[in-house]
C-alpha cells in the first residue's frame, strides 16, 4: 500500500458520529446494491410532503435530445405561485445508478419557499442500463426545455439556477459546459453540493476515504463503472461527462460549490473551484469540516448541516438580489 492510500482520514463532525456508529449508513455498496435501493414509483409520500409546506407539483414532459426519448420533469411551486420568481432546475443524486427525480428535493424545497421559486426536477436515465451519455444528455434536455418554457411556469428567464446534489452536481457541471460550448441556456447561478466529478478516483480524499463514512472509494469506483464501463479512467472520457476533467473553466455562472471534508469528493470539488478562479470566474467554496457525504440530507438538524444549507441560501439570495420571505414555521 502507497504512503499516500495510508494517510489517515480526517475525523468526523462529533454531531454525525453517532449516527455513523449506529449502522443506518453504508460505507461500501456496488451496483446491484445501488440498483436494488431505488425508490419505487409511488409518489404519494412525496405529494404528502408538498402538501404539508403548501407546495403543488405538475409532471411534463421535455423532448429528449435529437433521437432520444423524451424527459419526465415535475414542476414544484407554491400554490400561492406569484410569477416572476427565481426558477429552480435540480437534478439529484444516486451514484448514477440510484435515487429518482424526487430524491434530494429537500434541499431546494425551502428555496421554492423563500424565493417563490418554481422548481423544475429531472427523471433522468440510470446507469449501467442506460449508460454516459444518456444521462447527462436527458439532463441537458430538461435544462433547455425549462428554460424555454420560464414565461409558462412563471419564473424570471434570468434568474434560473442549476442545481445538482453528487451524482446530479455532475450532471448539472457537465450541462454548464455544454450550454456555454452550445450556445444553450445561460443560468444566472449554479449550486454544485457534493458533487461526483471525478471519474479517475485518485485523489487524496478519494484514498482517504476507504470502508468509512458514506459514499467511499469503492462506491465510487463502482458508480462511475456502471456510468462509463471501460472507458473510466482513460483518456476517452468526455469533460461533460467527468467535469472535473475539464482544463477550461471559463464562461461559467457564479457556482457555489460545497462538500464535506471527511468525504471521497472533496480534492475535486476545491479543485473545480479553484479552475473557476483560475479562468477569472466567480466560484462560492465551503468545505464543512467533519462532514460525510450528503451529511445535510442525513442529519439535518445538526449545527454542521444547518449552517450548510443556510450558506446556499445566502448564496441564491446575494446571487440573485432576492429577499427571502419569513421561514416557515414549523
Amino acid at each position: 500500500m502507497s504512503s499516500e492510500a495510508m494517510r489517515p482520514a480526517p475525523p468526523f463532525d462529533r454531531e454525525l458520529m453517532p449516527l455513523l456508529a449506529s449502522g443506518q449508513l453504508t460505507s461500501t455498496v456496488d451496483v446491484a446494491q445501488m440498483v436494488a435501493a431505488r425508490p419505487p414509483a409511488d409518489t404519494s409520500a412525496v405529494d404528502e410532503l408538498l402538501a404539508a409546506r403548501g407546495l403543488v407539483r405538475e409532471d411534463r414532459r421535455a423532448p429528449g435530445l435529437g433521437s432520444d426519448p423524451d424527459v419526465t420533469v415535475s414542476v414544484i411551486r407554491k400554490r400561492s405561485h406569484v410569477p416572476g420568481g427565481p426558477g429552480i432546475y435540480f437534478a439529484h443524486g444516486g451514484g448514477m445508478v440510484t435515487g429518482n427525480r424526487f430524491n434530494g428535493i429537500d434541499r431546494f424545497l425551502d428555496w421554492v419557499e423563500l424565493f417563490d421559486a418554481v422548481a423544475v426536477t429531472v427523471e433522468y436515465r440510470r446507469a449501467p442500463e442506460h449508460p454516459d451519455p444518456a444521462p447527462l444528455n436527458d439532463c441537458y434536455a430538461g435544462l433547455i426545455w425549462t428554460a424555454a418554457k420560464a414565461a409558462e411556469l412563471g419564473f424570471d428567464p434570468g434568474k434560473l439556477v442549476t442545481a445538482g446534489l453528487s451524482a446530479g452536481g455532475c450532471l448539472i457541471a457537465g450541462a454548464g459546459l455544454l450550454a456555454r460550448d452550445r450556445g444553450g441556456p445561460a443560468a444566472a447561478a449554479q449550486v454544485l453540493i457534493c458533487p461526483m466529478l471525478d471519474d479517475r478516483n485518485e485523489t487524496v480524499s478519494s484514498r482517504q476515504i476507504q470502508g468509512i463514512g458514506v459514499w467511499d472509494r469503492a462506491s465510487n469506483a463502482a458508480g462511475w463503472t456502471a456510468l462509463l464501463g471501460d472507458r473510466r479512467g482513460t483518456d476517452r472520457v468526455s469533460v461533460y461527462s467527468a467535469p472535473a476533467r475539464a482544463t477550461d473553466l471559463s464562461g461559467l455562472p457564479p457556482t457555489y460549490i460545497d462538500c464535506g471534508s471527511a468525504e471521497v469528493f472533496r480534492d475535486e470539488a476545491v479543485a473545480f473551484a479553484t479552475g473557476i478562479w483560475a479562468a477569472g470566474g466567480s466560484a462560492e467554496l465551503h468545505v464543512w469540516a467533519g462532514g460525510f457525504h450528503g451529511f445535510d440530507g442525513f442529519a439535518p438538524d445538526a449545527a454542521i448541516s444547518v449552517a450548510a444549507r443556510n450558506g446556499r441560501v445566502d448564496f441564491l439570495r446575494r446571487t440573485l438580489g432576492a429577499a427571502p420571505a419569513e421561514p416557515r414555521k414549523n
